[in-house]
């Protein structure tokens, strides 16, 4: 038999001889040089490959802004071509009024709303021999000059088309040659009833006009948009920044029909290259121009180059250091490779899987050949630490004796192993013992007469299993029972429950405001918010109910048996009550209340899912009623959940379907009886349903985000409908809008509005946002700065509904608001107790007091109406004026704006309310 020392060195030597060195290494001493060049071929050819990509991206960059410049050209184009075609049909009118009988009176007309656009420079109706016979406003001089090229062009032709060209005439000043540089004039030939030249219509019309399509979040702040006539005489500018004189240093390049080019710094008076579009109109012998300079149009490409440049310069400075030290490092390396390369081979054979413990074992066999038992032979030092001692001291002992000291059952796997040649298992180690591990791997070779056995520590990997399957089960923050755990068991004692015909109930249970407390406290008090919840919770249960968390700050309650409803309800109760005493928050106290939402097995359902979802339906019940209180499952429930589901789900589609439309409903003056303004109120409707109203719509597109959308539309519909009405003649009031708490906490009202009243050419004192006081108030939104937004805009800024929120006199005051919309509510009490009227006075006591006008809401009877005038109430808007409107009926108060008289009776008062609502 050999001796432990000398198989151990028989297995060293064997060992070593397989690593045995070769008497042959051809030299390299070329490798350190290597790194340093391929470093330096590597950067050369990433900086060649990314400079062409920078350039392809870049000419990719200007073909893109390219094409929305030409973009930008076509659609100014449409502008200036409905623009004109509207001064046209304003000529034409007039034509067609100097072809009636009598005189035409401009300045009548004017009077009549017609002029009013501040686009008009000048009209003027001038007869064949070029005498003004009526202008706005009037002209110093009555007679055109002999040779004015647009009388002169309608004497020679017998065209009925629009004649677009350049004042005429000589300037006195500078000044006024500037002037008339940023003006267009617009003439109409008149003819007499034989067909013969009799004069001419003439609208001067300044550029603004034409050129107010100017974007500059599209063009930039250097760009422009010009309107070119073909014959050249014409060429009107818009440009950004505050640039007023032209930025063509000489004519500009429009050869052809629609197009684009890049044109050269010399082109402009400031030296900067543009991309420049232009687009042809087909009805007006006009070209539109937009251009935006290169260095905006580029300026995101221009920064992601230099990003790249910058950064590939530090990775490649990095590279070549890497490099250098890499050859540094290497020439060593290779200095000390042949001395050691005996002692690194064989260190290598000696610590090959270091951290595991190996051991070789010899049988011990009776007289008659039997294993009896086994000797260590050899170890090395790793596998003798984890039975606490050295390896002098394991090696040449028993394996029944180290199994009687360290416990678990060694010698039947060593036998095992003998009998089968193999034997492999995980096992945990004997607690209390000596051993330095907790869980090992055992792998048992038989070799001869001996074993090899080889011993891994994975203490930490069963740890680790032991801390997932937790995890998997328990919730890390609260160690309560998580969702999967709750998802096997309810089923389990649905089960059990089965088998014994008993009852079941499941308390679904969120905390209301928990978002709040870690938007303002944040998550540490959110999570210590939640432990002593689910302490609270475990605290007021039998031994047998289990209370598991399902994530965030939900909670579910298993109550097993269940009990009848009453005995629930008092649970219910308890726990409402218990989860609703404040919080000991660090240095704060936070008080929040619970929802909870209870489902029974059997009567809600007879499985986990159906219970679960039928729990939530009652939760969110609970919730809807405000929160603090609990709700059993009712089959209306899940009625109503699902309508309330198919509406969400007819939502989706109803903006693009354009089922939405506007009523407006009328403001009138109580100090004149004239209507004074209206309140635009959004319809659905549905076409299975009908009208659907706001309060049941509005919350659900909130929900799921289209409460945007929607309110865009509001915007986008109130402004093209005050246009048309204008187009009509009618004399436009202002027109309010609604804007919800959700849109003013989403920011960007300001930006919406102030495109729509651009487009449509209406002045920011036409609209008026109504907000409310929840929405004026939003945490996280930086109201002052929105507010003084739309208050830039010349918008004026409502509180509606003023009395259901939290507003105070200071905050009110702070934000500076316009006008207070006093809420129906305490309209309704005017005329009821002698309370309601004094509350009332106060309000308008406080409004005036802040300079804001007064509005009542829901005035409905004569005795309100006459209250509100007593009480010096400004407005007032309700059912006793009139019902919301569809557009084409409202058209009718725009056209008989006088509602009411001042000097009536409360009789007759009511009488002229009965017949405008009518």
């Amino acid at each position: 038999m050999l001796s432990p020392r000398s198989l151990a060195r028989r297995v060293s030597g064997s060992r070593l001889s397989s690593f045995g060195l070769s008497s042959f290494r051809p030299s390299r001493s070329w490798l350190p040089a290597a790194w340093p060049l391929l470093a330096v071929l590597a950067c050369a050819a990433y900086w060649l490959v990314m400079d062409a990509q920078l350039r392809h991206d870049r000419m990719l960059a200007e073909r893109d802004a390219m094409r929305e410049v030409r973009s930008y050209a076509e659609a100014y184009e449409q502008y200036l071509t409905r623009s004109l075609s509207q001064m046209e049909q304003v000529a034409v009118q007039l034509r067609h009024a100097w072809e009636q009988p009598g005189q035409l009176d401009l300045a009548a007309l004017r009077r009549d709303g017609m002029f009013i656009d501040a686009a008009f420079v000048e009209v003027a109706i001038v007869d064949a021999a070029g005498r003004v016979v009526s202008s706005i406003p009037r002209r110093g001089r009555a007679v055109l000059e002999g040779d004015d090229p647009a009388l002169r062009h309608h004497r020679q032709n017998n065209s009925s088309a629009l004649l677009i060209g350049a004042v005429p005439g000589k300037v006195d000043n500078p000044g006024e040659s500037a002037q008339r540089q940023r003006q267009v004039r617009m003439t109409l030939r008149l003819e007499s009833p034989d067909n013969e030249f009799a004069g001419m219509v003439s609208l001067v019309i300044g550029a603004d006009y034409l050129t107010a399509f100017y974007n500059e979040r599209v063009l930039g702040r250097h760009g422009l948009v010009a309107l070119v006539a073909d014959h050249g005489g014409v060429r009107l500018e818009g440009q950004g920044g505050a640039g007023r004189g032209s930025l063509f240093s000489m004519p500009p390049p429009l050869a052809g029909g629609d197009g684009g080019a890049l044109l050269a710094g010399a082109q402009f008076t400031d030296d900067a290259p543009r991309l420049l579009a232009w687009h042809r109109s087909a009805v007006y012998p006009v070209v539109a121009v937009a251009g935006k300079t290169t260095v905006e149009a580029l300026a995101s490409a221009a920064e992601g180059a230099a990003a790249v440049r910058r950064v590939w310069a530090v990775i490649s400075a990095g590279m070549l250091f890497a490099s250098l030290a890499l050859a540094f490092a290497t020439k060593r390396h290779m200095a000390r490779r042949d001395a050691e390369e005996e002692v690194r081979l064989a260190y290598r054979t000696a610590t090959e899987n270091a951290k595991d413990g190996f051991y070789m074992a010899q049988a011990v066999r009776d007289t008659i050949g039997a294993v009896v038992d086994f000797v260590v032979v050899d170890c090395n030092e790793r596998g003798a630490s984890f039975y606490g001692v050295g390896r002098d001291d394991l090696v040449g002992r028993r394996i029944s004796l180290i199994e009687r000291e360290h416990g678990g059952p060694m010698l039947d796997a060593y036998h095992a192993a003998m009998h089968a040649g193999i034997y492999e298992d995980e096992r945990q180690m004997p607690a209390g013992r000596r051993m330095q591990i907790t869980w090992g791997r055992r792998r048992i070779v038989r070799v001869g007469n001996g074993l090899a056995i080889t011993l891994q520590d994975i203490s930490e990997r069963k740890a680790y299993e032991s801390e997932l399957l937790y995890l998997a089960n328990y919730d890390s923050l609260t160690g309560l029972p998580s969702r999967p755990w709750v998802s096997r068991f309810v089923p389990q004692a649905i089960g059990e429950a089965a088998q014994r015909d008993g009852t079941l109930a499941l308390l679904l249970v969120d905390l209301d405001g928990f978002k709040h407390v870690n938007e303002t406290h944040g998550h540490d008090a959110g999570d210590d918010l939640l432990k002593q919840a689910a302490l609270r919770l475990g605290g007021l249960l039998r031994p047998q109910d289990i209370v598991a968390r399902l994530g965030g700050d939900e909670f579910v309650v298993v109550i097993s048996p269940g009990g009848a409803d009453e005995e629930l309800a008092a649970i219910g109760g308890r726990v409402a009550a218990a989860l609703s005493r404040p919080y000991d928050l660090g240095t704060a106290r936070y008080a929040i209340s619970a929802s909870i939402g209870i489902s029974c097995y059997p009567r809600d359902g007879e499985d986990a899912a159906t219970l679960l979802k039928h729990g939530g339906i009652a939760l969110a019940a609970a919730k809807r009623e405000h929160g603090g209180r609990y709700r059993f499952f009712d089959p209306d429930l899940y009625i109503a959940a699902t309508a309330r589901a198919q509406l969400r789900h007819s939502l989706q589609g109803a903006l693009a379907a354009r089922q939405f439309e506007l009523y407006y409903q009328p403001r009138v003056n109580l100090a004149t009886g004239r209507l004074c303004s209206m309140e635009a109120l959004l319809r659905w409707r549905h076409p299975e349903l009908g009208m659907v109203p706001p309060a049941k719509f509005i919350p659900i597109a909130e929900e799921c985000g289209l409460i945007g959308p929607i309110g865009q539309f509001v915007i986008e519909e109130a402004c093209r409908q005050m246009a048309l009405w204008r187009g009509a003649g009618l004399a436009v009031v202002p027109v309010s809008i609604n804007v919800s708490a959700h849109q003013f906490g989403h920011g960007g009202v300001h930006a919406h509005l102030a495109m729509h009243l651009a487009r449509h050419h209406l002045a920011g004192a036409m609209l008026e946002v109504e907000i409310t006081e929840s929405a004026m108030f939003a945490e996280g939104v930086d109201v002052q700065g929105e507010l003084a937004a739309l208050r830039g805009l010349g918008v004026r800024l409502h509180v509606d509904d003023f009395g259901t929120g939290y507003s105070s006199l200071a905050q009110l005051q702070r934000l500076n608001m316009d006008v207070l919309k006093i809420d129906r509510a305490f309209t309704s009490e005017l005329t009821v107790s002698p309370e309601g009227r004094v509350l009332f006075q106060a309000i308008v006591s406080m409004a005036k007091a802040l300079d804001m006008a007064v509005v009542a809401e829901g005035v409905e009877t004569a005795g309100q109406l006459a209250e509100l005038i007593a009480l010096g109430c400004d407005e007032g808007q309700g059912y006793l004026f009139a019902a919301p409107l569809p557009a084409r009926q409202a058209a009718g108060l725009l056209a008989r704006p006088q509602l009411m008289s001042v000097l009536a009776g409360p009789e007759e008062l009511a009488v002229q309310a009965t017949q405008v609502a009518n």
